[in-house]
C-alpha cells in the first residue's frame, strides 16, 4: 500500500511500488485525464505535474512519487484556486485559465494529446508568466523528456490557447 497526494488529496493505493504511476492514476483512482500514449514517455500524453514540474506518468513508478504533489487534469482547477485564494464555493465553478483557453479557442480536434498540451501549458506559465512563440514552441518541443506530439496538428491553436491562458492569467485569471 501506497499514499499519493493527488489533486490536493491524500489517497491510499494499493499497487506494488514499481507500478507506473498512470495506471495508479487511471485504474486505480479512476482519474482519466492522463492518457496511455505511447509508453515511453515520448509523445507527452499521460503528463502529469509532480511538484510543479511535468513528468510522463507512463514511465514514472510509484516509488518516485510518494510524498509528492501530484496534479493532474482533473486537479487543475483547484491548484489555480488555491494559487488565487479563491473560496471553496468560487473554486467549484472555476476552470484553470489553460482549461478555460483550450475551450474558447478550440483547440482539441480528436483531444487524445491535450492532457500533457495542458500540463505542459500550465507548467510552462506557472515558471514563465508571459512567454513569447519562439518560448512556448520550446516547451512543447524540447524543454521536457521529449516533444508532446499532436496527430491532428492543432499546434496553432494552442500556441494561441497559451498566449490567452498567459493574458488571463496576468489578469488574475479574468478574461
Amino acid at each position: 500500500m501506497a499514499t499519493l497526494v493527488v489533486n490536493g488529496v491524500k489517497r491510499e493505493v494499493q499497487a506494488p511500488a514499481d507500478t507506473p504511476l498512470l495506471y495508479v492514476l487511471r485504474n486505480e483512482l479512476q482519474l482519466s485525464g492522463p492518457q496511455f500514449g505511447c509508453g515511453l514517455a515520448q509523445c507527452g500524453a499521460c503528463s502529469v505535474l509532480l511538484d510543479g514540474k511535468e513528468i510522463r506518468s507512463c514511465v514514472t513508478t510509484l516509488a518516485v512519487v510518494a510524498g509528492k504533489e501530484i496534479t493532474t487534469l482533473e486537479g487543475l482547477p483547484a491548484r489555480w484556486a488555491k494559487q488565487k485564494n479563491l473560496s471553496q464555493a468560487d473554486a467549484e465553478k472555476t476552470l484553470h485559465p489553460v482549461q478555460q483557453a483550450w475551450i474558447e479557442e478550440q483547440v482539441p480536434l480528436c483531444g487524445f494529446c491535450q492532457n500533457g498540451m495542458m500540463i505542459k501549458a500550465t507548467e510552462l506559465l506557472e515558471r514563465l508568466p508571459m512567454p513569447s512563440v519562439p518560448q512556448i514552441k520550446e516547451a512543447f518541443t524540447t524543454d521536457g523528456p521529449s516533444p508532446h506530439l499532436c496527430r491532428c496538428g492543432s499546434y496553432t491553436a494552442i500556441i494561441a490557447a497559451v498566449q490567452l491562458a498567459s493574458t488571463t492569467m496576468a489578469k488574475g485569471g479574468k478574461a
